[in-house]
């Protein structure tokens, strides 16, 4: 015959499972308070790039700058393959800026912060929505100056002559923050926004382009006088558009996060049964289940913390 202490071993095998379920689960469940990231869906306007560049932030609005919005899919398409050609020089791209700018009325500066942010001065760029070339032109706008090939639009000193001209035209019709703006999102986009386009990535470009560019006359980016010369109001938001909080942080509730189910060290849980019942009610083959029933044992609301 078997001893006691070996009779009520699967009892006490359940009770510690269940223990520790009862102390774990608020645990987890702080796992689940935690907000999940808005979705985000890709976008790219009319002269959108690959390489927007690291800068970004949230909102509408000039002066708010915290709160982003995403644009439509870009449908899927064929991307244009560059040619098997050599690509010209760091120095004689910067001859050809240089001459074109000046011969379109466009400032170098602001050329060069565009090509910094749109291709890193590659000319063989090609973003995931089709822009080419090392001033991202698309093909489509390219048309609008009568250039209609591809090949033709990756050739460099082509590239960057239709991309001065798109831009001069947008400065002609927008001050300069709106028009880079444009140059990325499209005009449409930008009228539809009221003047101040809230897609994150078009957020981060502007931000990167025009303090670049103000850099270049030593004019603080979020200043009064950056604020008159762009048109729009530069914040440091802008520069994380778009960007997900960490999966660590925790929604801020006005109290004390609780711990997370990682920081328990299960090995050093303690466990109190109170037995109700009788040696030979606490075994699980022997307990019968009814409305005359008894719990098998009660768990010690006392050690919870």
């Amino acid at each position: 015959m078997s001893s006691p202490r070996r009779a009520l071993a699967p009892a006490l095998a359940l009770t510690r499972t269940l223990a520790l379920v009862w102390l774990v689960l608020p645990l987890a469940a702080a796992q689940a308070d935690l907000t999940p990231a808005p979705k985000v869906k890709a976008f790219a306007g009319p002269n959108a790039s690959a390489d927007a560049g690291p800068d970004a932030g949230p909102d509408a609005g000039p002066d708010a700058g915290t709160l982003t919005e995403t644009a439509p899919a870009a449908p899927a398409r064929q991307l244009p393959v560059p040619p098997q050609r050599p690509v010209p020089g760091r120095a004689e791209i910067n001859r050809m800026i240089d001459r074109l700018a000046q011969q379109y009325g466009v400032e170098r500066d602001l050329v060069h912060a565009v090509i910094a942010a749109e291709s890193a001065y590659r000319p063989h760029a090609v973003s995931p929505v089709g822009a080419v070339g090392i001033m991202q032109v698309m093909p489509a706008t390219a048309a609008d100056y009568g250039v209609h090939s591809i090949d033709a639009l990756f050739d460099t000193e082509t590239n960057i002559r239709t991309g001065i001209r798109h831009l001069r035209r947008l400065l002609g019709k927008y001050p300069v923050g709106q028009a880079v703006m444009a140059y990325n999102a499209g005009e449409g986009a930008l009228e539809r926004s009221g003047g101040f386009v809230t897609y994150a990535e078009t957020q981060r470009y502007a931000h990167r382009v025009l303090t670049s560019y103000l850099r270049t006359k030593n004019i603080a980016p979020y200043s009064a006088e950056a604020q008159t010369m762009t048109g729009i109001a530069l914040t440091p938001a802008m520069a994380r558009a778009g960007a997900t909080r960490p999966a660590s942080a925790a929604v801020s509730t006005g109290t004390r996060a609780r711990p997370l189910l990682r920081q328990v060290d299960v090995s050093k849980l303690s466990l109190r049964v109170r037995p109700t019942l009788s040696n030979r009610a606490l075994d699980p083959a022997a307990h019968r289940t009814g409305p005359d029933s008894q719990p098998m044992f009660v768990l010690d609301p006392t050690l919870r913390r």
